[in-house]
């Protein structure tokens, strides 16, 4: 799709090139026919009650054309009496027409023009010339290719795109490796995504949530196929019509859709070093009705992890050093099996259904030594062998209607259920200084988040350049936590300990929304998006063992304003929204996780949602072959959910952490990016995230009084990568990513690196591929070094990862298709009010731990 500052680039450039009276009106594509101005003359021709309508696709992609031209012409004359220009859907409207004989001509730049002749208009009619194609032109070729390898990038009023379906190097990954490469993200080695230095996101999977996301979006990423990902969309300042929550904005991952009539077949599969996929598409679409079937399956194998652990604390007057070393394996099997259905019960009316199912089995292996100082004499010494489990089943079930009333006006209907049962245990053997086994460790956690969303919206323009949406939505979510820990001898049953370590927690959130939205675009290229939003929320949560937690109801309004404009080439963009961060499940959960019994992690089911003010300033502009794009940004958090640690009373030199309300956040700083288009061939972006951030919350003191802490810095993350393609079906792409270290509240997070390289062959007219790819190849380990101090402890952390890895992939496409326009299909459930962080963990300053336990 292209967008307005590649659009207006390359027009100025075809108009620079045509003749004085073809410059006049360069969208015509320099037709001779179009030399008059269409709608100079239409101001001054008679107004009527006639109406011509319709949309304008490319035929090879079934894609909308953007900003195509439409003339219309006196089929008697010849001479031009009106115009107008698509919208970015590609749809038109001809209004105020007398009656009379017609033809309307259809052009844009890279495509052949199309003539639409025999056209009578009466009076008070509505002429809809319906899905209008257009093909590609010979004699513009070269320029079309020039555009299509500057969009990589889009820029739109709200947000940032990124076209992620040519990406080679993706075969036999995830969707971490995609967004890996997204301009204003960062993951880390663990797959933990992070927008403009906040894991305060929301993930969206085709606008729609998932409770799996809900708990872990760094699990739920695996469960995506990369090469299944047509694009990302980086939503950094969210309009009122969607859910406030998420304040760092909401990240939406769309998958490769098809509305291709007749039946095919993909297959893609992988096998590496380190993983294995193998992924099975199917679609048939007869007439009215289309299925999608879908399966996708991964393995993951051979990930290694060493780490060196130093940390002192004190607690009764006691200074405990703790030194530890730890050899750890991990290996997954991650899966997403799709049916889809959709249905047009009528020319303007659809319904649309749809289930997923993903499971997660991820296990985790640690052997870990432990020594125990009390005042510099050793005091015992211990190995620990774990076993950890994370496991979960996610089901997703929609049903949504649409019916379409005219161009841009709608009214939708859209239900959804999701149900994640996640179980995430631990077994602990226990060994003495002699070798003998002493003991036995069991921590069993199992979850339920379930949820129940309704929602509606609806849409209408207001004249040709004015859009108001509005619309309501109700969630009903529960969520259960049953946790035990328990303990045993070397041989005989597990039981409890006498310090309460069971309970179960139950959690109901109900909530309800209402929005308006307001779009208004001048003929300028003025666009003011604004809009408001309230919600309310619900709270009911309680304990087995103490009862109601008292987390009272709250409401929020959050108000949202966008506004872009294109100058000479150079677009504009400025943002302002007020966002708000529910705690997660992970959060929320009170489980005891002590799977390294001196890194011990906790939730807290009483904690509150965060608000954050965020403002933005972007500038994007296109000189020459080079797409450039850079955003300023700030963000302002109170009451932030802030991970917090101290020594444990209980457990010697142990470090317990978990989440309190009682922190401010202040972030301000850049992102920067560049896509160059070397050649028509050869595509090479650089990019570059640059922010300050200021945290401030609270830490015990020697004394044992509490005082304000503060801690800052600069956060510094950049990278390149280059794509190429060649003759006779041959491709090659780089990447590469260095992520500096990152601030929190009480210490610095370690940097880390990445690279990969890879290279693909097609075969058989594109129906068949084989590629290899290469990660971290010059690289035994990356060392991610972490620190933390506060007045009661010091900890230093050294994670060594070891993750070179060579895989080799295959795709094949079996069947037939035939092109057929596409529909519009019936909108969907966007849940975006579920805090989560990715490994279950909130950091300040949005950044993961230090090589601490996962909950």
């Amino acid at each position: 799709m292209k967008t307005n500052i590649f659009l207006t680039a390359l027009l100025f450039w075809v108009g620079s090139l045509l003749t004085p009276a073809q410059a006049q009106f360069p969208m015509m594509g320099g037709s001779t026919q179009s030399k008059a101005l269409p709608g100079t003359a239409g101001d001054q021709s008679p107004k009527g009650s006639a109406k011509i309508i319709g949309s304008v696709v490319d035929s090879t992609q079934a894609k909308a054309v953007e900003f195509a031209s439409i003339a219309l012409y006196n089929k008697s004359t010849g001479k031009a009496i009106d115009g107008t220009v698509a919208d970015e859907k590609g749809k038109f409207a001809l209004t105020k027409l007398v009656a009379g004989d017609y033809q309307v001509l259809i052009s844009f730049v890279g495509f052949r023009n199309k003539t639409i002749s025999n056209l009578t208009l009466t009076n008070g009619q509505t002429l809809d010339l319906g899905v209008i194609k257009l093909s590609s032109s010979i004699k513009t070729l070269e320029e079309v290719t020039v555009v299509g390898q500057a969009a990589v990038i889009e820029e739109k009023v709200d947000r940032l795109v990124y076209n992620a379906d040519k990406d080679i190097t993706a075969k036999g990954g995830d969707a971490t490796d995609i967004l890996r490469k997204v301009p204003m993200l960062t993951v880390d080695l663990d797959g933990n995504v992070s927008l403009r230095g906040s894991q305060n996101i929301k993930v969206l999977i085709n606008n729609k949530p998932s409770t799996i996301v809900a708990s872990s979006v760094s699990d739920a990423l695996k469960q995506i196929p990369a090469d299944q990902i047509k694009t990302v969309e980086v939503i950094t300042s969210p309009s009122a019509k969607y859910d406030a929550e998420g304040s760092g904005g909401i990240i939406n991952i769309i998958t490769k859709k098809n509305s291709l009539q007749g039946l095919n077949l993909n297959i893609d599969s992988g096998v590496g070093n380190r993983g294995s996929m193998l992924s099975l598409n199917g679609n048939y679409r007869k007439g009215k009705a289309g299925f999608t079937l879908g399966g996708f399956g991964r393995a993951m194998y051979n990930t290694i992890t060493k780490t060196n652990l130093d940390q002192t604390s004190q607690s009764g007057g006691v200074t405990t050093l703790t030194r530890q070393s730890g050899d750890g394996h991990s290996s997954g099997l991650f899966g997403q099996y799709n049916l889809g259905f959709d249905y047009d019960l009528a020319k303007n009316q659809s319904i649309t259904a749809g289930v997923r199912y993903g499971v997660r089995n991820f296990s985790n292996q640690q052997d870990l030594v432990t020594q125990l100082f009390n005042n510099g004499s050793l005091n015992s010494s211990t190995n620990r062998n774990v076993d950890a489990k994370n496991l979960s089943g996610t089901v997703d079930a929609n049903i949504d209607y649409l019916h379409t009333f005219k161009p841009q006006q709608e009214w939708s209907i859209s239900t959804l259920y999701s149900r994640n049962d996640l179980t995430n245990n631990f077994d602990a053997n226990l060994f003495g200084s002699t070798g003998d086994l002493s003991g036995r460790q069991r921590n069993l956690n199992k979850n339920v988040n379930q949820e129940f969303t309704l929602q509606t919206d609806y849409q209408t323009p207001i004249k040709k350049n004015q859009l108001l949406e509005f619309g309501g939505k109700a969630i009903f979510r529960e969520v259960n936590s049953d946790y035990k820990y328990l303990f045993a001898g070397p041989s005989g049953q597990f039981t409890t300990e006498s310090n309460n370590t069971l309970g179960e927690l139950t959690y109901h959130q109900n909530i309800a929304a209402g929005y308006t939205s307001y779009t208004y675009t001048t003929k300028n290229r003025y666009t003011l998006k604004g809009g408001v939003r309230y919600e309310h929320t619900f709270i009911d949560a309680s304990t087995r063992e103490g009862g109601s937690l008292g987390v009272g109801d709250y409401g929020v309004l959050v108000p949202s304003v966008n506004a872009s404009k294109t100058i000479k080439g150079t677009t504009f963009k400025l943002g302002f929204n007020r966002r708000i961060q529910r705690p997660g499940l992970q959060q929320l959960n009170p489980n005891f996780n002590a799977a390294n019994p001196q890194v011990i992690t906790l939730g807290n089911p009483k904690l509150k949602p965060e608000l954050t003010n965020n403002a933005e300033l972007g500038v994007s502009k296109t000189i020459g072959k080079t797409f450039i794009n850079a955003t300023f940004f700030g963000r302002i958090t109170n009451n932030a959910i802030t991970q917090v640690s101290s020594p444990s009373d209980s457990i010697k030199g142990a470090i317990v952490t978990t989440y309190q309300n009682i922190g401010r956040q202040h972030a301000y700083g850049t992102n920067l990016f560049a896509n160059v288009a070397a050649t028509s061939k050869i595509n090479i972006g650089l990019f570059l995230n640059a922010f300050y951030t200021s945290l401030t919350g609270q830490s015990t003191g020697l004394d044992g009084a509490s005082s304000e802490i503060t801690n800052s810095g600069m956060n510094i993350g950049g990278g390149t990568f280059m794509n190429a393609t060649f003759k006779n079906g041959w491709g090659a792409q780089a990447f590469g990513f260095l992520q500096g270290s990152q601030v929190q509240l009480q210490g610095r997070q370690g940097g880390f690196g990445f690279y990969t390289i890879g290279v693909k062959k097609e075969f058989n007219n594109k129906k068949a591929s084989l590629g290899l790819a290469a990660e971290n190849f010059l690289n035994n380990r990356f060392n991610i070094h972490t620190t933390l101090n506060s007045p009661l402890f010091s900890q230093v952390n050294d994670v060594y990862m070891y993750n070179r890895g060579v895989r080799l992939t295959f795709t094949l496409k079996i069947g037939k298709m035939t092109m057929d326009a596409p529909r519009k299909k019936a909108k969907s459930v966007n849940n975006d009010d579920v805090k989560s962080d990715g490994s279950g963990q909130t950091q300040s300053g949005g950044t993961p731990g230090g090589g601490q336990s996962r909950p």
